[in-house]
Order: structure tokens, then sequence, then C-alpha cells
């Protein structure tokens, strides 16, 4: 059509009228072209695999008389820095991927604030440590299996083994010791439990999470698993259960204005649920979702260049669409789960509403309309959002008062409180 186009153009009769058509049609296919969504699946070709249809170039065609470029001198390189103690502990910094340790840690005592069992400063130390440990083990044996990988990748041209600042065997004995003095601490200061948790976690990141993330778009749901274990390692620390029993049965706290607490049999004031665990891990699992895929749509063309099967790069608009659904999720699970579970009072539901809505409308704008900045800003919202709704869970607290706490509250009226609820429960 468009060679047509031309012929008709050069007759002098119809030469202003098909000048005009032929803009308008090169504008029409110009800009069919360029609202297709970007193809990498051309990037998976990589590695050893050969493309298919991909052939050698004839030898009528190649080059022999191309010279190899000259050796560079050994003096423009520059020296590599002598391991000193401060850069070596920066670079294990580096290979714990200080960051999300910290980000584990953080939620990890969550689980310990929000227990309604009381507990000690050497065991929320050891907590914090444990975690740290088993968190730094787990990111080191990942980046020990994506060297190649993170090589191809800007973002993470710079990590230590890539740069080759460190040899694998030192960073797999870094591994091996944070692994297991990680899980070790856990058992001697907290409990089994809890070691059993950070062990199976680090396993479970290292090995499944790893493997799967350049076979199938799952890894995602596998990796918010291990995000989502650490305020169940937090719970378990203190002595809470994390499955019902005929010593812990499940609770459920509807509103004030309805039932006094179902299965509960009396009050909630140091009730173990087993319940309200199981609720911070919905709650950190749906959190992985609009966090990482709207990174992932950031750097989608820097994981497809590495081969990573990421939902972002195969299909760009269910990622959009599964961010959203995470963040629907969200809302419903902090206005219904975690004041049901007697986690918080019921009043979180309602304080909980301004920051999903804020990210709920971020999602949304990012699922209709799609691009880089509405990403950028749906991963900046789920920055904020957490510390912002774990704080609020921790004001929320049921059986805490803080007014007490902070002094304007006498005993007496705690006392008198305290009765009231007793004669409201009993009759």
């Amino acid at each position: 059509m468009l060679s047509g186009l031309l012929r008709c153009a050069s007759t002098p009769s119809s030469h202003h009228l098909h000048r005009s058509t032929l803009i308008i049609s090169v504008r029409l296919v110009s800009t069919s072209v360029s609202s297709k969504p970007i193809d990498f699946s051309s990037f998976f070709s990589h590695n050893g695999r050969r493309t298919q249809g991909l052939e050698s170039p004839p030898s009528s065609l190649r080059r022999t008389d191309v010279q190899p470029p000259p050796p560079i001198p050994l003096a423009s390189y520059r020296a590599i820095p002598a391991l000193t103690p401060a850069r070596l502990l920066g670079i294990y910094a580096q290979l714990s991927k200080a960051r999300l340790t910290s980000f584990n840690v953080l939620v990890a005592m969550s689980g310990v604030a929000l227990s309604p069992i009381p507990t000690t400063v050497p065991v929320l130390l050891s907590t914090a440590l444990g975690t740290a440990l088993c968190s730094a083990s787990a990111n080191t044996l990942n980046q020990l299996q994506e060297v190649p990988y993170d090589a191809q990748m800007a973002r993470t041209r710079g990590r230590p083994l890539v740069r080759r600042a460190l040899s694998p065997t030192h960073a797999a004995a870094f591994a091996a010791a944070t692994g297991l003095a990680g899980p070790a601490l856990l058992w001697t200061m907290c409990n089994p439990t809890t070691a059993l948790l950070g062990a199976a976690n680090v396993a479970l990141y290292a090995g499944p999470y790893t493997w799967m993330k350049r076979r199938t778009i799952w890894n995602t749901w596998v990796g918010a698993v291990v995000g989502a274990v650490p305020p169940l390692m937090g719970w378990a620390a203190v002595g809470g259960a994390l499955l019902p029993s005929a010593a812990h049965p499940v609770a459920f706290y509807p509103p004030p204005f309805l039932l006094a607490p179902w299965g509960s049999g009396g009050s909630s004031a140091l009730l173990d649920n087993p319940l309200a665990p199981w609720a911070l891990f919905a709650l950190m699992f749906s959190w992985q979702f609009p966090h990482f895929n709207a990174l992932a749509h950031v750097v989608r063309g820097a994981y497809a260049q590495a081969g990573y099967r990421m939902l972002a790069v195969l299909d760009p608009r269910q990622n959009r669409l599964v961010a959203l659904r995470h963040v629907l999720l969200l809302s419903g699970i902090c206005a219904t789960l975690v004041p049901l579970s007697g986690l918080t009072t019921w009043s979180f539901a309602l304080t909980s509403l301004v920051p999903n809505a804020i990210w709920l409308r971020a999602a949304w704008r990012f699922h209709k309309f799609g691009g880089e900045a509405r990403a950028r800003t749906v991963f900046m919202h789920s920055l904020w959002w957490l510390p912002v709704v774990l704080g609020l869970m921790i004001v929320h607290k049921n059986n805490v008062d803080w007014l007490r706490w902070i002094g304007l509250r006498g005993a007496g009226e705690e006392k008198e409180k305290v009765e009231t609820v007793k004669a409201t429960i009993q009759s």
C-alpha cells in the first residue's frame, strides 16, 4: 500500500492530495507499531542457547583482514585495594543485602511486639540477631548462584562476587558461618520452632526460589512466602503458638457491638490466638506482590536480558493486575482479618483506611495506564505503607492502655476499667 501511495503521489494532478494521504498513512503505521508492547522474548535465547533461525554469515562476507586490538598495558589497570577489616565488613554487608536484612529484622520484631506474651531483652536481641544472620546467609547463597546473571544487569554488576572483591570460597564460608550461627542462636536463646523456621527460610530462598527464577513466574509466589515467614519467627520466639490446640484454640473477635469473643471462653487479655500470627503472615505475603511487581516493571528489561522468568517480562498487563489484586486484598486484611484475630482493636480497621486508600489509588492508575512513573509510585508507596501500618497495629494493639503507659491514667482508673470488662464478659 505504501508503494502505491508513493506512485500516486508522483503524479502532478493529485500531488498535494496524495502527499497528505502518504503522510497520514505513514503516521498511522508508525503509531500502530509504537503501540505494541515491547517483546522481550528474544532475550531468553542467550547463555549458550542458539536462537532459532539464526545463521552464520556466508564465508564471502567474513572479514579476514581484521586485526585484534592491541593489548592494554598493565599500567592502565587500577590496583585492587587491600582487604582491610572495614572494607571486609562493607563487603559482608553487600553480600547480606543489608537493607533487605534490616527489613526482615523489622518485620520479625513486629511479631514480637504484637504478641500478647511478655518477653525479655535477651530474647528480643537474640531474635533480631538470629533473623539477621539467617537473612545474610540466604542472600549470600543466592548471589553465589547468580554471578553470571548478575553480571548482565546494570543494577547488579557492582555486587562483590561480580566484581571479584571476594572469592567464591570466602563468600561460601561466610554463608555457612551465618547459616549455622543464626539457627543455633535462635535454638539456644528462643526455642527450636523459631530456629527451624529460620533454617527453612534460608533453604527455601537459596534453593527453590533461586532455582525457579529462571524457569517459571511462580518464583514470585515462593519468594512471597519467604518474606512472610519473619513475623512467624518473631511470634514463635516469645513462645506464641502457631498451630491450634486444646491449650491454644482459635478465637475470633468481632466488633464490640456484636457478641463476646467466639471460641475464646473468656477474656482476651493474655490469649495466645494461633490465628493472629497467620494474619501477620497474610499481610506480609500480599505486601510482596505490589512491592515487587512494581519494581520488576521498572527493571523488566534487565530481568529479560539476564533470562529471569518474571511476570513483568512475559505478561506486563497481568503483572499490573496481580499488584492491584493484592493491594485490594491488603485492604480487606486490615479491615477484617487483623482485628478479627485479636491482634488489634477494631479502631485499626478505620485508621488503616487512609494508607490503604492512597496505595489503592496508585495501584489502580498503574493497572489502568501502566508506565514506569506509575510503577515507581506504587513501589515508593509500598516502602512507607508497611511501617505505617505496622505502627498503627502497635498503637491499636489489644489490651494496651497507652494513656496509662505514658502516665495520663492512674492505676485506680485502670483497675476499675478491668473490673467493668470482667463484669461485661461474665454477664
